[in-house]
């Protein structure tokens, strides 16, 4: 059962239009943690918050995972202190743990063909080549209705996506055909654009979880380690090997931040192997030339060095 504090959160975050899944994420970290506690919110110091990390570091859980706790406790606390009046300082007031920046994992260009070797159910072809050339999250996808698609203008328009962001993402045709394929044998007339089609959910929208299955069993059957977020990585990757803009992947793809969208250019290496070579070219001929220059100069102080001798 929640506590008053966080029931009071709750509508805070409710009121600042926080996603539902936010919300709860917050929440289910916030109960965590003052079931821990021993002591009262107001009697939380900074030796509370790092036996807290102590107590997840003997849990074995990630630095990311550690990190995302330590920000919604500094966020739960600025609230409770700005908004509800609690006379403290935030005990949470740096958060220094390293993080790992692995390199967003993607599929070769070889092995897209051999995944989509093995999709035959028309949804879920659709539905992952959506991921694929549209750059759409796992959430995204679940959370699609048929409304949100304009075939004829090849877009679709992708509400509250992370962040409570809006944005418009746009079809190649390869996607366009495959859910096109995919609702001419669809009969249902529900809202929502991928359904449940076996059990007792069928004609309900298909659940993230729901598609995270799909695609671990069609991981199983290409023998491939692949996954949902995978695919945007690869289209990601992809549009920047294209030499698309990197200000253009990163409204694609819906990143608050340039940063996020640059961790593509330390695996994009097909790009980096053009520029280099393209610049090295410059550099060559200007260096051929300088040297042209300089060996016609040398020739001309010989020939006047010359005629002063004779």
């Amino acid at each position: 059962m929640e506590t008053t504090e966080l029931v009071h959160y709750r509508r805070a975050l409710k009121r600042k239009n926080y996603s539902t899944h936010t919300v709860k994420t917050y929440l289910n970290i916030l109960d965590q943690f003052m079931r821990w506690l021993t002591v009262p919110l107001s009697e939380v110091t900074r030796n509370e918050i790092g036996a807290y990390v102590d107590h997840l570091l003997r849990n074995r859980r990630t630095p990311k995972t550690i990190t995302c706790h330590l920000q919604t406790i500094r966020l739960f606390f600025d609230y409770l202190i700005n908004e509800e009046g609690l006379p403290m300082l935030n005990p949470v007031t740096r958060i220094s743990l390293r993080l790992p920046k692995p390199l967003p994992r993607h599929l070769k260009d070889d092995q897209v063909p051999r995944l989509f070797g093995v999709i035959t159910d028309l949804r879920d072809r659709a539905m992952f080549m959506l991921m694929l050339r549209c750059d759409l999250r796992v959430q995204e996808v679940a959370e699609l209705t048929v409304d949100a698609v304009e075939y004829g203008r090849r877009q679709i328009f992708v509400f509250h996506g992370k962040g409570a962001k809006d944005r418009v993402v746009y079809m190649s045709e390869d996607a366009r055909s495959a859910l096109l394929a995919y609702l001419a044998k669809r009969s249902s007339k529900a809202k929502g654009l991928f359904l449940v089609q076996k059990g007792p959910m069928r004609g309900k929208p298909l659940s993230v979880r729901g598609i995270q299955k799909r695609i671990e069993y069609y991981a199983r059957e290409s023998e491939l380690n692949v996954s949902c977020h995978q695919l945007r990585h690869t289209m990601a990757t992809q549009l920047l090997n294209a030499d698309a803009d990197l200000a253009t992947i990163q409204d694609l793809l819906g990143h608050g931040q340039i940063t996020t969208t640059q961790r593509y250019c330390r695996v994009a290496n097909l790009k980096v192997q053009r520029d280099y070579y393209k610049a090295m070219e410059v550099v060559l001929q200007r260096t051929q030339a300088q040297q042209e220059d300089d060996e016609g100069e040398s020739m001309e102080s010989y020939g006047d060095a010359e005629n002063e001798l004779s």
